[in-house]
Protein backbone atom coordinates (compact mmCIF):
# COMPACT_ATOMS: atom_id res chain seq x y z
CA UNK A 1 0.00 0.00 0.00
CA UNK A 2 1.09 3.52 -0.72
CA UNK A 3 -0.39 6.78 0.42
CA UNK A 4 -1.03 9.38 -2.25
CA UNK A 5 -2.91 12.63 -1.73
CA UNK A 6 -4.24 11.37 1.61
CA UNK A 7 -5.62 8.05 0.34
CA UNK A 8 -4.26 4.51 0.25
CA UNK A 9 -3.45 3.05 -3.16
CA UNK A 10 -2.68 -0.63 -3.67
CA UNK A 11 0.43 -1.11 -5.76
CA UNK A 12 0.69 -3.94 -8.24
CA UNK A 13 4.08 -5.65 -8.29
CA UNK A 14 5.36 -8.09 -10.86
CA UNK A 15 8.69 -9.49 -11.86
CA UNK A 16 9.75 -10.77 -15.26
CA UNK A 17 13.07 -11.66 -16.84
CA UNK A 18 14.47 -8.82 -18.93
CA UNK A 19 17.16 -8.88 -21.56
CA UNK A 20 18.44 -5.63 -23.02
CA UNK A 21 21.04 -6.47 -25.68
CA UNK A 22 22.66 -3.43 -27.24
CA UNK A 23 25.57 -2.36 -29.38
CA UNK A 24 27.70 0.58 -28.35
CA UNK A 25 29.65 2.68 -30.82
CA UNK A 26 32.93 3.83 -29.32
CA UNK A 27 33.56 6.35 -32.12
CA UNK A 28 36.76 7.09 -34.05
CA UNK A 29 38.98 7.47 -30.99
CA UNK A 30 37.79 4.32 -29.23
CA UNK A 31 37.87 2.33 -32.47
CA UNK A 32 41.50 3.27 -33.12
CA UNK A 33 42.45 2.42 -29.53
CA UNK A 34 40.75 -1.01 -29.56
CA UNK A 35 41.99 -1.94 -33.07
CA UNK A 36 45.61 -1.26 -32.05
CA UNK A 37 45.09 -3.27 -28.87
CA UNK A 38 43.61 -6.19 -30.81
CA UNK A 39 45.76 -6.20 -33.94
CA UNK A 40 49.15 -4.99 -32.71
CA UNK A 41 49.11 -5.52 -28.92
CA UNK A 42 49.89 -1.81 -28.53
CA UNK A 43 48.34 0.72 -26.17
CA UNK A 44 47.76 4.27 -27.35
CA UNK A 45 46.75 7.44 -25.54
CA UNK A 46 45.74 10.90 -26.77
CA UNK A 47 47.85 14.01 -26.18
CA UNK A 48 46.57 17.48 -25.36
CA UNK A 49 48.15 20.17 -27.58
CA UNK A 50 48.09 22.77 -24.78
CA UNK A 51 49.25 21.10 -21.58
CA UNK A 52 50.85 18.06 -23.31
CA UNK A 53 49.14 15.54 -21.00
CA UNK A 54 48.66 12.06 -22.47
CA UNK A 55 45.43 10.31 -21.53
CA UNK A 56 44.83 6.59 -21.30
CA UNK A 57 42.17 5.45 -22.01
CA UNK A 58 42.21 8.02 -24.80
CA UNK A 59 39.71 10.84 -24.61
CA UNK A 60 38.69 13.43 -27.17
CA UNK A 61 39.05 16.45 -24.85
CA UNK A 62 41.56 17.38 -22.13
CA UNK A 63 39.82 17.72 -18.76
CA UNK A 64 41.85 20.64 -17.34
CA UNK A 65 42.31 22.58 -20.63
CA UNK A 66 39.10 21.68 -22.48
CA UNK A 67 41.26 21.49 -25.62
CA UNK A 68 40.54 18.74 -28.14
CA UNK A 69 43.26 16.09 -27.99
CA UNK A 70 44.93 15.85 -31.38
CA UNK A 71 47.80 13.36 -31.32
CA UNK A 72 48.14 9.61 -30.77
CA UNK A 73 50.98 8.54 -28.48
CA UNK A 74 52.06 4.96 -27.88
CA UNK A 75 52.21 4.27 -24.14
CA UNK A 76 53.35 1.30 -22.08
CA UNK A 77 53.20 -1.62 -22.17
CA UNK A 78 55.14 -1.05 -18.95
CA UNK A 79 54.27 1.28 -16.15
CA UNK A 80 54.19 1.87 -12.41
CA UNK A 81 51.65 0.48 -9.95
CA UNK A 82 50.19 3.50 -8.14
CA UNK A 83 47.64 1.75 -5.94
CA UNK A 84 46.18 -1.73 -5.61
CA UNK A 85 43.82 -3.99 -3.77
CA UNK A 86 43.46 -7.74 -3.46
CA UNK A 87 39.87 -8.94 -3.63
CA UNK A 88 38.85 -12.02 -1.62
CA UNK A 89 35.13 -12.22 -2.44
CA UNK A 90 33.68 -13.63 -5.64
CA UNK A 91 31.35 -11.83 -8.02
CA UNK A 92 30.46 -11.81 -11.70
CA UNK A 93 33.12 -10.12 -13.80
CA UNK A 94 31.36 -7.40 -15.82
CA UNK A 95 33.77 -7.87 -18.74
CA UNK A 96 33.11 -11.60 -19.14
CA UNK A 97 29.88 -12.33 -17.27
CA UNK A 98 31.68 -15.20 -15.51
CA UNK A 99 32.50 -15.60 -11.85
CA UNK A 100 35.93 -14.17 -11.16
CA UNK A 101 38.23 -16.59 -9.29
CA UNK A 102 39.43 -15.23 -5.95
CA UNK A 103 41.68 -13.90 -4.67
CA UNK A 104 42.77 -11.53 -7.43
CA UNK A 105 44.76 -8.33 -7.61
CA UNK A 106 43.43 -5.12 -9.11
CA UNK A 107 45.32 -1.88 -9.51
CA UNK A 108 45.83 1.52 -11.07
CA UNK A 109 48.84 1.58 -13.38
CA UNK A 110 50.41 4.74 -14.79
CA UNK A 111 51.77 3.53 -18.10
CA UNK A 112 55.07 4.87 -19.44
CA UNK A 113 54.54 8.12 -21.41
CA UNK A 114 51.01 8.58 -19.95
CA UNK A 115 49.75 11.13 -17.44
CA UNK A 116 46.62 9.28 -16.37
CA UNK A 117 46.14 5.75 -15.04
CA UNK A 118 44.52 2.61 -16.35
CA UNK A 119 42.75 0.26 -13.95
CA UNK A 120 43.12 -3.43 -14.57
CA UNK A 121 43.64 -6.88 -13.09
CA UNK A 122 47.04 -7.89 -11.73
CA UNK A 123 48.68 -11.30 -12.11
CA UNK A 124 49.82 -11.19 -8.48
CA UNK A 125 47.23 -11.77 -5.76
CA UNK A 126 49.46 -11.82 -2.67
CA UNK A 127 49.34 -8.35 -1.08
CA UNK A 128 52.75 -8.98 0.49
CA UNK A 129 54.29 -9.27 -2.98
CA UNK A 130 52.74 -6.05 -4.31
CA UNK A 131 53.92 -2.54 -3.53
CA UNK A 132 53.14 0.94 -4.74
CA UNK A 133 55.82 2.07 -7.17
CA UNK A 134 56.68 -1.38 -8.53
CA UNK A 135 57.13 -1.84 -12.28
CA UNK A 136 54.33 -3.65 -14.10
CA UNK A 137 53.89 -4.82 -17.67
CA UNK A 138 50.80 -5.65 -19.73
CA UNK A 139 50.28 -9.30 -20.68
CA UNK A 140 48.02 -9.76 -23.70
CA UNK A 141 45.68 -12.65 -24.40
CA UNK A 142 46.56 -14.86 -27.38
CA UNK A 143 43.08 -14.36 -28.85
CA UNK A 144 42.06 -10.71 -28.85
CA UNK A 145 38.68 -9.17 -29.70
CA UNK A 146 39.22 -5.42 -29.50
CA UNK A 147 38.25 -5.01 -25.83
CA UNK A 148 40.09 -3.83 -22.74
CA UNK A 149 40.02 -7.47 -21.63
CA UNK A 150 42.49 -8.18 -24.48
CA UNK A 151 44.98 -7.26 -21.77
CA UNK A 152 44.88 -10.36 -19.57
CA UNK A 153 46.51 -8.53 -16.66
CA UNK A 154 49.51 -6.54 -15.58
CA UNK A 155 52.35 -8.54 -14.07
CA UNK A 156 55.24 -7.37 -11.92
CA UNK A 157 58.53 -6.85 -13.73
CA UNK A 158 61.57 -8.14 -11.87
Amino acid sequence: MMEQAGRQIELLEMSAPANFPYNYSCGKIGSFFFKKLRDEKKIYGRKCPRCKKVYIPPRPVCGPCFAPTDEWVEVGPGGVLECFTVVFFGFLDPMTGKKRPVPYGYGLIRLDHADSRIQHFLSENDPKKLRVGMRMEAVFNQEREGKLSDIKWFQPVE
